[in-house]
């Protein structure tokens, strides 16, 4: 396993990448990253395109914070799904652009956001459900979102935007940006693209081990 210095650059690294890819703006969005004896956030309201290692918040397994800087207000949306997943090693949250439009013009359905337009889409992100609007940080949200920490890749969060987590830091950022360009290429296509047929989804999940 990674020393918690190497992470803290990891969430470092990735942040500054989707930031300066405008996957984020301002001081909106969120990483973190499980430790052995709780897990690193960065903290409220910080940029993610200039995070400093030594300021990344620590907390606990029980979800005090230790060090650090004060961690951000999403950090019970952060403790249920690592609570919930134990596979779950990183969890990243932006306000990625086309996915905000996404639930301002419409999703495809509350249970998948997108409909399965690419293999990759399929085999690398898999149904995004959509959790209804609460304000940034609202406990009805991590609750919920616990629930399904076990059972997809990721939520997206109405009018807020992305939460995914993956093995990784980097595999969190890799899932997010899949789900991002689907989205750009859905919404760009004027929701036109077909879905792919049912044999097309069940041949990729038979072959890849993926779920739809």
């Amino acid at each position: 396993m990674k020393s918690e210095n190497k992470i803290r650059e990891d969430i470092c690294f990735a942040g500054e990448s989707l930031f300066q890819r405008g996957y984020t703006v301002g001081s909106s969005g969120n990483i973190s990253a499980r430790l052995d004896d709780g897990w690193l956030i960065t903290p409220t309201d910080a940029c993610l395109g200039n995070l400093d290692p030594a300021k990344i918040a620590k907390v606990n397994l029980q979800g005090e914070w230790i060090n650090g800087e004060k961690p951000s207000k999403t950090l019970k949306l952060h403790q249920g799904i690592y609570q919930n997943n134990p596979d779950a090693q990183c969890v990243t949250h932006t306000h990625s652009t086309y996915l905000v439009l996404l639930t301002l013009r419409g999703v495809w359905s509350p249970e998948a956001i997108l409909p399965p337009i690419t293999p990759y889409q399929v085999m690398k992100v898999g149904k995004i459900p959509l959790i209804d609007y609460h304000r940034p940080g609202a406990q009805e949200v991590a609750e919920r979102v616990a629930t399904l920490a076990n059972h997809v890749k990721g939520v997206m969060l109405e009018r807020l935007g992305p939460v995914v987590w993956g093995h990784s830091v980097a595999h969190a950022s890799y899932i997010l940006e899949e789900l991002e360009e689907t989205a750009k290429l859905w919404l760009k296509s004027e929701r036109k693209v077909i879905a792919l047929p049912d044999e097309a989804i069940n041949e990729l999940c038979a072959l890849f081990g993926c779920h739809w």
